[in-house]
C-alpha cells in the first residue's frame, strides 16, 4: 500500500463486482476507507449476468482484507432518495467524505431501429440520471468537510467518439462526458476536481450471459461498422484493475490540478 488516500473515505457505486470492485479495491490498497453501493439484482433489459448480494458481500471482504472499513448498501442508482440515505449512513460511520467514483451503468446491445422505448429510457435513467445521482448524493458531504476532494465519472470511449449498434448507449455516455465539464466548473470554486474516465472493451461480467450473442446480432445489421474501435496496442480488452489504476491516480493529490479531463484507457479505440 502506497497510502496516496490514507485518512480518505471514497463513495463508489456499482461496486459489486467488475470495474467498480475493482476501484473499491484498489482505492482501499491506497488507503481509503469505502461506502460501496451497488443493485446487486436483476437488472432489466441487460443480456449479462446481473449482479447479486453475493458479489457485493465478496466486495466487502476482498476491502476488509486490505485493512480498511466499508459500508456496502444495496441500492439503485436511480432512486436519488436511496442513493442519499446510503451515502448519510457511510459517512456517518466513516467520518466524512473525499471522492466520488460514479461508475454504475449499462450496456444493451441493440442496432438502432431495434431499440424500444423502454430501453431507451432504462439506459438514460439509469446512466445518467444515476451518474447525476451519485454526485448530488455525495458533493454536498466533500464540501462540508471543508478540504476539497475528487469525482470521477465513468464515461467510455462511446463518450468521444461513439460505439456502433448502442444508440442509447452512446448518448447516455456522451451526456457524462458534459456532466463532468459542468461539474467541474461549479464544483472548482470548493477545490472538487470532476474528470471522466473512457475505457474501451474491459474484462468484465457484462461481458457474460448472451452479450457476445447480442453485439453479434446487431453488428451483423451494418458489418461495414464492425472495424471502428480497434486498438492500436496488441490488448483488446483491459482488466478492472487497469481502469482502477487510473481512477486511483485521478483521486490522488498526484492529480491536484487535474479537472474537467477526459481520459480514454482504451488502448487507443477512440481514435479508429
Amino acid at each position: 500500500m502506497t497510502g496516496r488516500l490514507q485518512g480518505k473515505v471514497a463513495f463508489i457505486t456499482g461496486a459489486a463486482r467488475g470495474q467498480g470492485r475493482a476501484h473499491a479495491v484498489k482505492l482501499a490498497r491506497e488507503g481509503a476507507d469505502i461506502i460501496a453501493v451497488d443493485l446487486a439484482g436483476h437488472i432489466d433489459h441487460v443480456p449479462y449476468d446481473s449482479p447479486t448480494p453475493e458479489d457485493l458481500a465478496e466486495t466487502v471482504r476482498l476491502v476488509e482484507a486490505e485493512d480498511r472499513r466499508i459500508v456496502a448498501t444495496i441500492a439503485d442508482v436511480r432512486d436519488g432518495a436511496a442513493l442519499r440515505a446510503a451515502v448519510d449512513e457511510g459517512v456517518a460511520a466513516l467520518g466524512g467524505l473525499d471522492i466520488v467514483v460514479a461508475n454504475a451503468g449499462i450496456c444493451i446491445p441493440e442496432a438502432w431501429d431495434a431499440i424500444t422505448p423502454e430501453t431507451f429510457r432504462f439506459t438514460m435513467e439509469t446512466n445518467v440520471d444515476g451518474v447525476f445521482n451519485s454526485v448530488v448524493a455525495g458533493a454536498p458531504h466533500i464540501i462540508a468537510g471543508g478540504r476539497g476532494g475528487a469525482i470521477v465519472l465513468t464515461s467510455s470511449y462511446a463518450g468521444k467518439k461513439m460505439q456502433p449498434f448502442m444508440v442509447h448507449y452512446t448518448a447516455s455516455k456522451h451526456a457524462v462526458t458534459g456532466m463532468a465539464r459542468a461539474f467541474s466548473a461549479e464544483l472548482g470554486r470548493h477545490n472538487i476536481r470532476v474528470n471522466s474516465i473512457h475505457p474501451g472493451g474491459v474484462n468484465t461480467p457484462m461481458g457474460s450471459g448472451t452479450m457476445i450473442d447480442a453485439l453479434t446480432t446487431a453488428a451483423e445489421t451494418s458489418p461495414t461498422l464492425n472495424g471502428m474501435g480497434t486498438p492500436f496496442l496488441p490488448v483488446y480488452a483491459a482488466e478492472p484493475e487497469d481502469i482502477a489504476n487510473a481512477v486511483a491516480f485521478l483521486v490522488s493529490d498526484d492529480a491536484r490540478l487535474i479537472t474537467s479531463e477526459h481520459l480514454s484507457i482504451d488502448q487507443g479505440m477512440h481514435m479508429f
